[in-house]
C-alpha cells in the first residue's frame, strides 16, 4: 500500500509537500477502496483526514496554509460520494484556494458504488447552495 500521512499532523513547511502534487483524501477511502486509492496516489503525496473527526474550519485553515507555504503543484481531493462529511473536504479545498489567493489546480474525485468519477469545481460550489440545486432540478424536471 502507498504511504499516507495524516493531514492534521504534518507541518505545513514540510519539504515533503513543497511543490508536490498532493492527494487529499478521506481517511476511510484507502481502507474501503484500496485499489482506487493506490491508483490516485501514484506520483502524489497522500494526506488523509476524516471530516467527521475534524472541524471543517481547522481543515480549511490547514489546507490554506499548506497552499500558501508549500505551493503544491496540484491538489487532488478524493472522497466517498454521498457523505456529507466528505463533501466538506471538497468545499474546504476550494475555500482554501480562495483564501491563499492562488491558482493551484484542484481536481475533485469521488467514489460512488466502487466507480471513480471526476466532478467539477462548479459542482462543489453548487453542493453548498441547495436553492441553486433546486432550481436546476426544476428546470430539468428530474426527480432523483
Amino acid at each position: 500500500m502507498q504511504g499516507k500521512l495524516e493531514l492534521m499532523a504534518i507541518s505545513v513547511t514540510s519539504p515533503l509537500l513543497r511543490g508536490k502534487d498532493l492527494l487529499i483524501c478521506s481517511k476511510c477511502l484507502p481502507i474501503e477502496h484500496s485499489e482506487i486509492f493506490e491508483e490516485a496516489a501514484k506520483g502524489r503525496i497522500a494526506l488523509v483526514v476524516c471530516m467527521s473527526e475534524e472541524h471543517l474550519d481547522k481543515v480549511g485553515f490547514k489546507l490554506a496554509t499548506i497552499i500558501a507555504y508549500a505551493r503544491p503543484s496540484s491538489i487532488t481531493v478524493l472522497t466517498m460520494d454521498g457523505s456529507p462529511h466528505c463533501t466538506q473536504l471538497h468545499v474546504m479545498a476550494e475555500q482554501a484556494k480562495r483564501i491563499a489567493q492562488t491558482d493551484v489546480k484542484i481536481r475533485h474525485l469521488v467514489v460512488e458504488k466502487g466507480a471513480l468519477m471526476e466532478v467539477s469545481s462548479q459542482a462543489v460550489y453548487l453542493s453548498r447552495h441547495l436553492s441553486k440545486i433546486e432550481e436546476l432540478l426544476r428546470a430539468t424536471k428530474k426527480n432523483l
